[in-house]
């Protein structure tokens, strides 16, 4: 059996070069971003359903409950997941390197 060495110099070249602009991908804060928004646009949207609804602009009260809830429920998983990134942040900190 031969094995053969590997040579460190020219193994970095081998690979590849990783871009890091942003047409490679979107980051985690361009995907946090976007789930703000669109939170937000649940609860704009919800808000201006109950508008209409107390105005009397219309009568349908079950697409009003459920975009209600649909907004809360959104806005209940976005601050849990503001939670979990934290504790995870935390914990990458409380690393000993």
């Amino acid at each position: 059996m031969n094995i053969t060495g590997i040579d460190l110099a020219s193994a970095g070249r081998a690979l590849p070069a990783q871009k890091t602009d942003k047409a490679q991908g979107s980051g985690f804060g361009d995907l946090l971003s976007q789930a703000v928004a669109s939170v937000n646009r649940q609860a704009q949207d919800s808000a201006a359903l109950s508008e209409g609804l107390v105005t009397g602009q219309h009568s349908n009260i079950h697409e009003t409950m459920i975009a209600m809830e649909e907004s809360g429920i959104s806005f209940r998983m976005l601050a849990k997941v503001e939670s979990k990134v934290i504790d995870a942040y935390k914990e990458v900190m409380r690393l000993q390197l």
